[in-house]
């Protein structure tokens, strides 16, 4: 199977493309033209814009912006965030100003390579837990499991498999994703739109908080200054550590398209390791502008592990500074993997 095809089926089944549309003001006078086809371009083109003038102004000046970012008729795209962008052009003509937009897709210029692994060690896992979030602080695993009344927070020694500590959470929340920062643990919940904040030793809860303009909660991580939140769709929101508002996103694409169902979260030397729910593939996401540049196929984990009839899918990915590796689990998974990942 050639590795492009390999790719699809491992991790980028169910992809959408997404096209642009020219979507001005209703009764606007002009009109943005790209030289993006269908609405998509790549980021190593430049993008080309012209301005339609349907009734003939005479046009003092045409201010152009990408993103938010001012921009020319000829800009490179190298340096923006891929996905979904508005470009916006402010038309100034007769002492009259109009303002039109247009969307365009930018898209990764290169496909994504393709790892795999090599399992370190294989340690215990409580088979019971439907494992949403995993983190390592002080060579101690933390965990988050979720399910209506079975959602946990713990503290585990993880070469036993031994619970450290642990606490419930009330029965109305479903668990989700968790991340460690400042000796705080934070701790999604899934669809009522509220978070938790614990002392990482002791678990006190310190607060709460709300989401924003996320759909849903489903896995964080953080890079030591910000806090990043997956809501299962392609999107990837920048909390700020303080006051937890969710100030920018980043939306995950490849050189085909968006890629939803962005999971449990990991931060791995400078990248974001996502899994994709019900997808036995990790993705490796360039923080910066959320291009997949690699692609894990873990796909042989779940037939090592006990087989029964609440055995879930693969979820939850942890990094261990002490060791400098990787460890891997799943939803109701008896087995916790330690590996080494290498290009396929």
């Amino acid at each position: 199977m050639n590795t492009f095809k390999y790719l699809t089926i491992i991790f980028l089944s169910g992809l959408a493309i997404s096209c642009g549309s020219n979507s001005g003001q209703k009764k606007s006078d002009f009109r943005i033209n790209t030289n993006a086809e269908k609405g998509n371009i790549s980021n190593n083109e430049t993008l080309k814009i012209s301005l339609e003038n349907k009734k003939n102004h005479m046009i003092d000046s045409v201010r152009y912006s990408l993103d938010g970012i001012n921009i020319d008729d000829n800009t490179v795209l190298q340096d923006f965030k891929l996905g979904k962008q508005t470009i916006e052009a402010a038309v100034y003509f007769n002492n009259e100003k109009q303002n039109t937009t247009s969307t365009v897709t930018i898209l990764n210029n290169e496909l994504p390579k393709v790892y795999t692994f090599n399992i370190i060690n294989e340690y215990p896992h409580d088979i019971t837990s439907y494992t949403q979030g995993i983190e390592f602080h002080n060579d101690t695993l933390y965990e988050s499991t979720g399910q209506y009344t079975e959602s946990k927070l713990r503290k585990i020694d993880y070469k036993t498999g031994k619970i450290i500590k642990s606490i419930n959470l009330a029965n109305e929340y479903f668990g989700e994703g968790l991340t460690i920062l400042n000796n705080k643990v934070y701790q999604l919940t899934w669809q009522k739109g509220t978070g938790f904040v614990y002392d990482v030793n002791t678990f006190e809860k310190l607060s709460s908080f709300k989401y924003g303009n996320s759909k849903e909660g489903w896995g964080l991580c953080n890079n030591d200054a910000k806090i990043y939140k997956s809501d299962g769709t392609e999107k990837i929101w920048l909390l700020n550590p303080d006051t937890l508002i969710e100030e920018s996103f980043i939306q995950v694409y490849t050189n085909k398209g968006k890629i939803v169902g962005i999971n449990e979260m990991e931060w791995v030397n400078g990248n974001i390791y996502a899994n994709r729910y019900q997808k036995n593939g990790v993705a490796i996401i360039n923080p910066k502008n959320g291009a997949v540049i690699g692609v894990i196929d873990f796909t042989p984990l779940k037939k090592k592990v006990t087989q029964h009839e609440g055995l879930d899918v693969l979820n939850g990915i942890a990094y261990n500074p002490k060791t400098k590796t990787l460890f891997v689990t799943g939803k109701r998974w008896d087995k916790l993997f330690e590996v080494e990942i290498f290009e396929k």
